[in-house]
C-alpha cells in the first residue's frame, strides 16, 4: 500500500540511474562543447519525461492522485528535451535556463511529493533532499548566469550525479520497504490460514 502511494518504484531507479550516468558522463569530459551538453542533457530529461509520462498512462499505482503534477512534470521534461535537439545551436545562456525551468519545476514536484508522503513512509527526506537539490541548482543558475562554460558543466554534473544518488537511494528503501510488506502479508495469510 505504501509504495502504492509512491509509484513504480522502477521509475525511481531508472531515473536516477540516468541522472548519475549523466552526471558521470559531464564530470569525466569537463571540456564538453556545448552541443555535446545539449544532446547529453536533452536526452537526460527525456528520459525523465517519457519515464514519468509511461507511468502516468499506465496508471501505476499512486499516479491517480498526483495526475496533473506528473503530467506537468513530464511535460516540461520533455519540452526541455524538444528545445535542446530543435536548437542544436543553441548559446549557453538559453540552456542555462532551460535547465534552471526544468530543475526548478521537476525540484516542486519531488519537494511537494515528500511533503504528502511525510507520514507515510519513512525516508521521504531523500525526495525532499532531491527536490531541495534541484531549487538549489536552479538558483545558482539564475543568480550566477555568466559563469563560464566549464563551470556550468561542473555544476550541472555534480548536481545529476547527487540527484540520481538520492533517487537510487529513494529506490532501494522503496524496494526494501516493498520486500518487508510482502514478508508481512505472506505471515498474516499464514497465520489465519
Amino acid at each position: 500500500m505504501i509504495v502504492a502511494i509512491v509509484g513504480d518504484v522502477r521509475s525511481f531507479a531508472v531515473r536516477g540511474l540516468a541522472a548519475l550516468l549523466f552526471g558521470i558522463v559531464t564530470l569525466i569530459w569537463p571540456a564538453l562543447t556545448l552541443n555535446v551538453l545539449v544532446l547529453l542533457f536533452g536526452a537526460f530529461v527525456l528520459i525523465d519525461g517519457v519515464t514519468t509520462l509511461y507511468a502516468v498512462a499506465k496508471r501505476e499505482p499512486g499516479t491517480e492522485q498526483r495526475r496533473g503534477w506528473l503530467l506537468l512534470e513530464g511535460i516540461v521534461s520533455l519540452v526541455a528535451g524538444a528545445i535542446t535537439f530543435l536548437w542544436p545551436g543553441i548559446t549557453a545562456l538559453a540552456l542555462l535556463y532551460v535547465i534552471a525551468a526544468w530543475a526548478l519545476v521537476a525540484g516542486s514536484m519531488k519537494i511537494a511529493t515528500a511533503i504528502r508522503l511525510r507520514r507515510a513512509i519513512r525516508g521521504e527526506w531523500l525526495l525532499a533532499a532531491s527536490g531541495a537539490l534541484n531549487v538549489v541548482f536552479a538558483a545558482l543558475l539564475v543568480i550566477f548566469p555568466g559563469a563560464g562554460a566549464l563551470a556550468i558543466t561542473w555544476l550541472i554534473g555534480w548536481f545529476a550525479a547527487f540527484d540520481g544518488i538520492m533517487l537510487l537511494a529513494l529506490a532501494w528503501r522503496l524496494h526494501k520497504l516493498e520486500d518487508t510488506l510482502a514478508d508481512e502479508v505472506r505471515g498474516f495469510g499464514a497465520a489465519t490460514a
